[in-house]
């Protein structure tokens, strides 16, 4: 007898929860969208990674609209005080959940899935569990994730080489480097870099490989000339800075004053084809998801 009352109340008690879901408010139309988000620049001329994104993302979904927002407080600050207004990823979610998105695949264009990746994926985490909120909610992973995009990425550096390099001429990219445990992706990169191309190495600003190791590279090496080449989405500060500055402690600095000639290249990753088609991949299988 309790076996059949189970039965009969079961049902009933499904149905009732059902109904009152149901019930409250209309049923959303799909409204699908695309958040791109980076760490963020001020550059100008720097921007132009980010005008490429957007052109290659818009390519890859016609008609699904492109929202932006940047990790980085002091950037959206620096920009908000030039009169243009960026805003961070819960801001951005926020307004979009607001105009009535119902599924946004939210693109990260950091290079490895390190703190600010994963500070991006809590704040996604966090609007899924708000009630009345997304529907779907999927996070796009970094330009670096498995190893098939690391190879991928290798063959991007290889294809972005500045053409009139020789073969003879060191190649240093600079990374931005992390104290995160993903700063192991540089040395991952290195490893499958030089495999291929023995006169280039992947050195970092704030990670491992340094300058240090950078310059015992070149030491070893019969190298009379080097070029400087970022490994960031952007060549923005770091870029024109870290890297090509005219003060001493600039990478450019301390390996001429090795003996060494130096000539840079301003150009982020995200404004060549070959890198963007990495992420707009990524963003592939994140809108799959939806």
């Amino acid at each position: 007898m309790k076996k059949m009352l189970s039965a009969v109340i079961m049902p009933v008690f499904v149905l009732c929860v059902f109904t009152a879901y149901a019930g409250h408010g209309d049923v959303k139309p799909v409204k699908k969208g695309i958040l791109l988000v980076g760490f963020g620049t001020s550059d100008e001329s720097a921007k132009r990674s980010f005008v490429n994104m957007e052109k290659k993302a818009a390519l890859a979904f016609p008609g699904v609209p492109i929202e932006w927002a940047f990790t980085s407080h002091i950037i959206r600050h620096k920009l908000a005080k030039q009169g243009e207004v960026l805003l961070s990823p819960a801001q951005a979610l926020a307004k979009m959940m607001n105009e009535g998105f119902t599924h946004v695949a939210v693109q990260s264009l950091h290079t490895i899935p390190g703190e600010e990746y994963h500070t991006l994926v809590q704040t996604v985490e966090g609007f899924k569990a708000m009630p009345d909120g997304f529907e779907r909610l999927i996070p796009g992973y970094p330009l670096l994730w498995g190893q098939d995009t690391v190879s991928d990425a290798v063959n991007a550096i290889l294809a972005t080489l500045p053409r009139d390099r020789k073969s003879n001429e060191a190649v240093v990219l600079m990374g931005h480097g992390t104290h995160h445990p993903a700063n192991i992706y540089y040395s991952a990169l290195n490893w499958q870099i030089q495999l291929k191309d023995r006169n280039i190495i992947l050195g970092t600003v704030e990670g491992y490989p340094g300058l240090n190791e950078v310059t015992a590279f070149l030491d070893n090496g019969n190298f009379k000339k080097v070029w400087l080449v970022p490994f960031m989405s952007v060549a923005g500060d770091h870029a024109k800075n870290d890297m090509a500055g005219t003060t001493d402690d600039s990478w450019k600095s301390r390996i001429e004053k090795k003996g060494f000639k130096c000539e840079a290249v301003f150009k982020g990753t995200a404004e060549y084809d070959v890198f963007a088609d990495i992420w707009v991949g990524q963003l592939k299988t994140a809108f799959a998801q939806l």
